[in-house]
């Protein structure tokens, strides 16, 4: 089968033909129909990602398709069924064995660019503003990085969970994205003082940021007193150094998020959260944005669109029709 695999850290990806694998004890085989492409495949392609595993192993951290094999003492779910797994890696492939209990069993509507585009960003924004910032009704939530893959979604979910949502992005049609997620206010990060900007629509309590860098530092000084800052990721390449005083003085509380960590010690959050996700999306009130989808063979275009920033919303590459 193809795969598409890092083989050393000083060598670029590429696709391979490897050994169909076997599913152990507790695993499924999936026949993978589409995987959604992250930022963190890139970190992972560089070595540098929390969770990288030891060379060669196949990029993709989340994927969908259709169970087609069961391992020993693996109950379900049953062959034929279509599911979404995150699974860490493995995903750029035409099979791959993931951890049974990770599957989500997907509705018939959902199609397959959508179930591989919907975790992870849906996940750890529904995680991050629900359940870890207990954003409410009518408090406003500042989105930086608000036309990329979770930045998008985060917009969307502060709209649907009644915030008034400022998002922050970088041009007029990455912005138009975001206004039509719902956005209430837009922010150029090109050109735009974002402090003074949000300061004068009345600050920030909730802060979601993809970004870090000198986007966070701004975000930080134009939080309302009591704010809550999430740093979801680095982007920049910058990871901002938080000074403690100003928390003590303005009362924030900054929290971490790593939506994946969840599954480890927690991972009823993770399913809950996903349950009532996939009753929004059944009911219209959330949307995949999907704006680029590649076959495999066009895997390392896929990620070098992601890595320049041409994208929004999600990169997603299919693997099988």
């Amino acid at each position: 089968m193809r795969a598409f695999q890092i083989t050393s850290f000083d060598t670029p990806p590429a696709l391979r033909e490897i050994d169909r694998p076997e599913p152990g004890e507790g695993e499924i085989r999936v026949r993978i129909a589409a995987c959604g492409l992250n930022f963190a495949d890139l970190l992972m392609a560089k070595g540098t990602y929390q969770d990288t595993p030891e060379p060669p192993y196949t990029l993709g951290m989340e994927v969908a398709g259709t169970v087609d094999a069961l391992g020993p003492g693996t109950e379900g779910p049953a062959i034929g069924t279509r599911v979404a797994v995150f699974g860490g890696q493995g995903g750029l492939a035409d099979y791959g064995c993931f951890p049974a209990e990770r599957a989500v069993v997907l509705p018939d509507a959902m199609g397959w660019t959508d179930a591989a585009a919907f975790q992870i960003a849906y996940g750890t924004s529904h995680v991050a503003l629900d359940h870890k910032a207990r954003l409410r009704p009518g408090e406003t939530l500042l989105v930086l990085g608000a036309a990329g893959g979770v930045g998008l979604t985060a917009v969307e979910i502060g709209h649907a969970m009644g915030a008034r949502v400022i998002a922050c992005a970088r041009g007029a049609d990455k912005l138009e994205v975001a206004r039509r997620a719902g956005a209430d206010h837009l922010i150029d990060a090109r050109e735009a003082d974002i402090r003074a900007e949000v300061k004068a629509l009345g600050g920030a309590d909730v802060v979601y940021d993809p970004v870090g860098g000198d986007q966070f530092k701004a975000a930080f000084r134009a939080c309302n007193p009591g704010a809550r800052l999430l740093p979801i990721g680095f982007a920049s390449g910058e990871v901002p150094q938080i000074p403690a005083n100003h928390l003590l003085v303005k009362n924030l509380t900054v929290i971490g998020l790593y939506w994946g960590g969840y599954l480890r010690f927690a991972p009823h959050v993770v399913t809950e959260s996903l349950a009532t996700l996939l009753e929004w999306y059944g009911a219209g009130r959330i949307a995949p944005h999907v704006s680029h989808s590649y076959p495999l063979e066009e895997a390392g275009e896929a990620l070098e669109l992601l890595r320049a920033r041409k994208s929004t919303g999600k990169v997603v590459v299919s693997v099988t029709p």
